[in-house]
């Protein structure tokens, strides 16, 4: 890379960490301490690691593909749906703001909650579900769409906090920074209210059929349940010194979410749309396979289709 000389490049990292001394709570990640990535390398002079990293999956190829994948209902007629791209974009909406409120590092969360999600196959959950039991009966190994994000993360050679934050976001094992663990719960408060909202548009939801304490108690629109949700996010992690939710909401949440399982991820409406998507994923792995490509190579193809995209393939297999 070019030496390239001026005064703004010349003292952007320390203007960078003066602010944050003074700004930052001691229990954020500073940006010029990011961990190390995959492969060294010389840093922007103009942007953190953390801002770099941002740029990085904003660009890729696995981001762009996001806005061909919906959460919920396959390829849906209609502009107003979520796909996992306006997901990803409301998730880190929401985190980056909670990491305002708290001091801590805006640009780490901004880069986990861009990239958490990269990794995810077609047809949401239904369609995870499908590739991982096709990979245990064949192989005996599973797949996990946020093993799959770290995947992609380590190929764009991010930072290793940004892609222990992509890692975590979720299973049982928690992010190790703070920021980490804003995206993971965030990722709930996002997805719930969204999925209610497109649900209720869809047709298989009645507002009037949520559970009446759990909204008395978190609001009775999308916007104020987040609002609450926020909130009592940066109050109680505030007070406790960690990324908390108080119990009462924490449960709210929890039992909001068990009803979406219920009467809609898991419901009869959905049902015949999941297998519809969980045999288009066994169709196109197993043509895959027996053509004789590798399995990662098989793994990363299929995970990386956006819905439309694996519908069609799975069309032209003879």
């Amino acid at each position: 890379m070019p030496e390239l000389a001026g005064r703004v490049a010349d003292a952007f990292e320390a203007r960078v960490r003066e602010h944050e001394d003074r700004w930052l709570s001691p229990l954020a990640v500073r940006s010029y301490d990011p961990g190390g990535r995959v492969h060294e390398q010389e840093e922007c002079r103009l942007r953190t690691p953390f801002q770099r990293d941002r740029d990085r999956i904003l660009h890729s190829k696995a981001f762009r593909r996001l806005k061909g994948k919906t959460q919920v209902f396959i390829d849906p007629a209609g502009d107003h749906y979520r796909t996992r791209m306006t997901h990803t974009l409301e998730t880190t909406a929401i985190a980056r703001g909670v990491a305002r409120a708290l001091r801590l590092n805006e640009d780490l969360t901004e880069a986990i909650g861009l990239g958490h999600d990269m990794g995810h196959t077609p047809f949401g959950h239904a369609g995870e579900g499908a590739l991982d039991e096709r990979l245990q009966e064949r192989f005996g190994r599973g797949f996990r769409h946020n093993e799959q994000s770290l995947r992609i993360a380590e190929k764009l050679n991010l930072t290793s906090r940004v892609r222990d934050g992509i890692l975590h976001h979720t299973g049982d094992a928690e992010p190790a920074t703070h920021e980490g663990r804003i995206v993971r719960v965030v990722d709930r408060v996002a997805y719930i209210n969204h999925d209610i909202d497109d649900a209720v548009r869809y047709g298989i939801l009645d507002p009037a059929e949520l559970p009446r304490d759990e909204i008395e108690l978190l609001g009775d629109t999308g916007s104020a349940r987040i609002d609450t949700l926020v909130h009592d996010l940066v109050e109680t992690s505030e007070r406790e010194g960690d990324i908390r939710q108080s119990d009462e909401v924490g449960e709210a949440m929890l039992s909001l979410r068990s009803f979406m399982f219920e009467r809609v991820y898991l419901g009869p409406h959905t049902r015949a749309e999941h297998e519809r998507g969980r045999e288009v994923v066994r169709r196109i792995f197993d043509h895959l396979v027996d053509r004789g490509d590798g399995v990662d190579e098989s793994v990363d193809y299929l995970a990386g289709m956006t819905d439309r995209f694996a519908l069609e393939y799975a069309a032209g297999i003879a």
